[in-house]
């Protein structure tokens, strides 16, 4: 660990060829994986890593390099290797230290680690038990357990220290169903930063069993109709709208770049007046939060359109640098082998006032979505296509038969204009989001929603 170092003089080493800031990230962590495929535990893998990463901003651009080796010794050789990346203005500033700070975290029940392997295996069989004894129409069930702890330390030429540890569980199970040429999928899965305790809320049984129900229930229904209509999206469907739609697009380094369709949109009506989106990474043990971000600024919430008007992005330290602005405490990154970028944490559409069943009994005719699949979005224009996995009918208010096959298809700031109701429930989906190679934990969430009219795609 940093503990006990001089990392000031590391940092000033890494300073040496020029640069207005430097940062030192270390890293440390364990993890387990465990894999059921065919009915039998195809992969059973736990270990840890360590390693720490320099890097130094100069003109705006990024020098990074990493290593595994963690001495002084080895991160003094480092900071020489950025240094020599970098040429510019002299660093002319004291590099006082202050005292580490530490994240508090979140309370953890029943610590991954002090679990047996073969329990977690146990949880695991169980899962695959539960979905494959469902219906006979089941051909095939992954299930997948995952749990970690990180620490993390952060040093930078600003003279801060920080400290953190989070600690998280998986647990998915995808199936497959079956019957004569129709083949369904079910996707279920949870997710947040605790500990074994997450199993008292869902256990493995009942995750196996949704994702079971959904692939065998959509067997038996219909092609979806296609065409424009109004579209109820259930607060069950997570918020992968809100991700792709609006969330990707609010990254300051795309909004810089031009690569947004908000470029440049600050002040102005980008959605319904309805509608407030916000990042929060505060929210407790939920999957995109922390005590600090990955660059050691800590964990906020930031309102990024408000009833309706855009009044910010989402900053990690380079992009707050190119804006002349504070970072909103987004820079994240996979590991301590890759730069921090600007991501999303937990990104959600916040609650209305109208009870949800007011919302579905308000439509002659449409579809209700109850669970959303992925998403695809041209962050340059907006355009954005969604696969549904579970949806249904609605006719005169009522939610009648399901429906395969539907995907959404718009523009995010046309369609985030068109939502007519916005219900007083909310709802979290989580995912592990990517972005130039690197994936981190998020999650999203949203109310349930009425879009007054949307394209579905389905059959003609």
């Amino acid at each position: 660990m940093l503990d006990g170092m001089n990392l000031s003089a590391i940092l000033r080493r890494a300073l040496a060829g020029g640069g207005e800031f430097a940062d030192i990230y270390y890293e440390e962590g364990s993890s387990t994986s465990i894999v059921c495929e065919d009915g039998k535990i195809e992969k059973v893998l736990a270990g840890t890593d360590r390693g720490a990463g320099i890097r130094v901003i100069s003109d705006l651009r990024t020098a990074y390099a990493f290593t595994n080796e963690v001495t002084e010794a080895a991160l003094l050789a480092l900071a020489e290797t950025v240094s020599r990346a970098v040429k510019g203005k002299s660093f002319d500033r004291a590099i006082d230290m202050r005292a580490k700070l530490v994240g508090s975290g979140f309370p953890i029940v029943i610590p991954p680690d002090d679990v047996p392997l073969q329990d977690k295996v146990a949880l695991v069989n169980r899962g695959n038990v539960a979905a494959r004894g469902f219906d006979k129409r089941i051909r095939q069930v992954t299930v997948v357990y995952r749990d970690g702890a990180v620490k993390t330390q952060i040093a930078n030429s600003l003279g801060d220290f920080t400290e953190a540890i989070r600690t998280g569980t998986l647990f998915l199970t995808q199936v497959v169903a079956a019957e004569g040429d129709v083949i369904q999928t079910g996707y279920e899965p949870i997710g947040r930063f605790m500990g074994h305790e997450i199993f008292r809320e869902r256990s493995p049984e009942e995750v196996s069993l949704a994702a079971a129900r959904r692939a065998v229930m959509m067997l038996g229904a219909r092609k979806a109709p296609a065409g424009l209509m109004p579209v109820v999206l259930s607060s069950e469907a997570g918020g992968t709208m809100v991700h792709e739609a609006i969330g990707h697009g609010l990254e300051a380094d795309l909004a810089q770049s031009g690569m947004s369709v908000y470029t440049g949109k600050v002040g102005e009506q980008v959605a319904s007046p309805l509608v407030t989106v916000i990042d929060d990474a505060t929210i407790p043990n939920a999957r995109g939060s922390f005590s600090f971000d990955d660059e050691g600024t800590p964990a906020q919430r930031t309102v990024l359109v408000e009833n309706g008007i855009l009044k910010g992005y989402l900053y990690d330290r380079l992009s707050a640098l190119k804006d002349g602005c504070a970072s909103t405490g987004n820079g994240r990154r996979e590991g301590y082998h890759a730069k921090p970028i600007v991501r999303m944490t937990n990104t959600l559409i916040a609650p209305g006032e109208t009870p949800p069943k007011e919302i579905v009994q308000g439509v002659e005719r449409g579809l209700f979505v109850r669970k959303m699949g992925g998403g695809q979005v041209n962050t340059v224009n907006g355009d954005f296509v969604f696969e549904v996995s579970e949806g249904y009918l609605v006719e005169n208010g009522v939610v009648g038969e399901p429906v395969r096959g539907a995907t959404l298809t718009g523009n995010g700031p046309d369609v985030l204009k068109k939502i007519a109701k916005v219900g007083s429930d909310l709802g979290f989906g989580i995912g592990t989001c990517g972005k130039d190679g690197q994936g981190v934990p998020v999650s999203d969430a949203q109310p349930t929603l009425l879009i007054a009219e949307i394209t579905v795609g389905g059959a003609a």
